[in-house]
C-alpha cells in the first residue's frame, strides 16, 4: 500500500515531466529517470536494481504519452505512416533486445551510461544547432535497422526516441513537423518492447518490492501516467505562447546536473 508522500512524489513527477515534455518537445525520460532514482533510493529500493527499475517505469509511461499525442499529430495529417511502419517494427524489436541486455548489466553500468548521454543531450541543446539535411531517407531495410538502433539506445536510457529520431529524419530531408510526429508515432512501439524486456528481464529477480512487474513498478506507472497525460497538452500550448529558446537552456543546466546525479550512483 502507497503512503500518501509516495503519491504525491509519483504525481509531481508526472506532472512536472509531462509539462516539461509539451513545453520543450523533449523527452519526460532524461528528467524522470534521475528523480524515480532518488524516489527508489529513498525507499530502499534493492540497490542494483533503482536504476533498471526507473528507466523501466519511465519507458513505460510512453505507452500513454505517446497515444494521445501521436493522434493529434495524425489528425493534422503529419504523421509519415510510410517510415512509422518499418522504423516502429525495428524499434519494438531493437527495446525488446535493449531490455533483456541492460537487465544483464550492473545498476552502476547503467546510471553511467545514462549520465553520459543526458550529458551529451545537455550539450547539444546548450549549442542549439541543428541538423541540416544531407541525404534521403533509406529504404526499407534501412529504416528497420535505424528504428533498432532507436529501439536499443532508448531502452537503456528511458526515451522515447526523439532525441535519435528526430535529427535523424531531419537529416533525412523530413520536414521538422513531420519529423517531429513521426517520432512521436515512435514512443508506442518503443514503449511497447520496452515493456515486455523488462517484465522478462527482471522476472527472475528477488526481493523487487511488490507491485513490480518484472523491473516496472506499477503504482508509479499508473500515477506517472495520470499525471504526465494531463499536463503534456497543456505545455505545448504554453509552448505557443511563449519564446522558449532562453527556457531550453535553463533546462540544459537542469539536465547536467541530473547527469552528475547519475554518475554518483555509478561511482
Amino acid at each position: 500500500m502507497l503512503d500518501y508522500w509516495l503519491i504525491a512524489e509519483f504525481m509531481l513527477l508526472g506532472v512536472g515531466t509531462g509539462f516539461l515534455a509539451g513545453l520543450l518537445g523533449i523527452g519526460g525520460g532524461m528528467t524522470m529517470v534521475p528523480f524515480l532514482t532518488m524516489i527508489f533510493t529513498a525507499r530502499a529500493f534493492p540497490d542494483d536494481a533503482v536504476v533498471k527499475m526507473a528507466i523501466a517505469t519511465s519507458l513505460t509511461t510512453i505507452l500513454f504519452t505517446s497515444i494521445s499525442s501521436v493522434w493529434a499529430h495524425y489528425k493534422r495529417g503529419a504523421v509519415r505512416t510510410d517510415l512509422l511502419w518499418f522504423m516502429g517494427s525495428g524499434a519494438f524489436v531493437g527495446t525488446f533486445v535493449g531490455a533483456n541486455f541492460a537487465g544483464a548489466l550492473k545498476g552502476s553500468v547503467l546510471a553511467a551510461i545514462f549520465a553520459v548521454f543526458v550529458g551529451y543531450s545537455a550539450w547539444q541543446m546548450l549549442r542549439g544547432k541543428k541538423p541540416k539535411p544531407g541525404r534521403d531517407v533509406p529504404g526499407k531495410s534501412g529504416q528497420a535497422a535505424v528504428g533498432g538502433v532507436i529501439g536499443f539506445m532508448s531502452s537503456l536510457l528511458g526515451a522515447g526516441g526523439g532525441f535519435i529520431t528526430v535529427p535523424f529524419l531531419t537529416w533525412c530531408n523530413v520536414q521538422m513537423h513531420q519529423a517531429v510526429a513521426t517520432s512521436a508515432g515512435m514512443g508506442f512501439p518503443i514503449a511497447a518492447g520496452g515493456l515486455i524486456g523488462y517484465a522478462i528481464s527482471g522476472a527472475s529477480v528477488r526481493g523487487l518490492p511488490e507491485g513490480s512487474l518484472g523491473y516496472i513498478y506499477l503504482p508509479a506507472l499508473a500515477i506517472l501516467a495520470i499525471g504526465s497525460v494531463v499536463t503534456a497538452p497543456l505545455g505545448a500550448k504554453v509552448a505557443h505562447a511563449m519564446n522558449v529558446a532562453t527556457l531550453k537552456k535553463t533546462f540544459a543546466i537542469l539536465l547536467f546536473a541530473l547527469a552528475g546525479y547519475m554518475l554518483t550512483r555509478a561511482f
